[in-house]
């Protein structure tokens, strides 16, 4: 495939699929520019893994693994993304619509405390996806997601509870 062609149906495929980038970039960055910064960061990575993507799986559940996997290396990284990130902001942020429910507030509030990985197996499951498939995004077995869903619940129950 010419350089064009490839570059063609690489931008095609971000753009049918940028919504998962853009959540990802909310979940794990507060500051508007940080977001911009992880956004071009996962462009990247995805077009330098484009040529090795293999089509075992759909080219979504391979974006979501680059993006997810770039967003936790960039978290950890010193001084890349502000202290807090959208889960633990007490300002709403612009992008969050004002009919939410305060549950749904609550909810965001919680994964906030939440491990990296924990957070991206939480949002994952919240776009309904199968535990096959956020184990097969996440690199991890079907039973491990099971067993951290059964915890991850029980983390946000307990964290709930202390804030009402």
């Amino acid at each position: 495939m010419k350089g064009k062609d490839r570059e063609a149906i690489f931008l095609k495929i971000v753009e049918e699929h940028q919504g998962i980038l853009h959540k990802i970039c909310f979940l794990y960055c507060q500051r508007e520019s940080d977001k911009e910064d992880l956004y071009q960061e996962i462009i990247l990575q995805l077009w330098r893994s484009f040529p090795s993507f293999k089509q075992k799986s759909s080219f979504s559940t391979w974006m979501y693994r680059v993006a997810l996997n770039t967003a936790i290396s960039m978290s950890r990284k010193p001084r890349i993304f502000s202290s807090g990130d959208f889960f633990t902001s007490q300002k709403e942020p612009a992008d969050m619509p004002d009919d939410h429910p305060e549950e749904i507030k609550i909810l965001y509030k919680a994964i906030a405390h939440l491990k990296k990985v924990d957070k991206a197996i939480v949002m994952l499951w919240l776009e309904e996806k199968t535990y096959y498939e956020i184990a097969e995004i996440l690199g991890i077995t079907e039973k491990n997601v099971s067993v951290k869903m059964v915890r991850i619940k029980a983390r946000l129950a307990e964290i709930i509870r202390i804030y009402q």
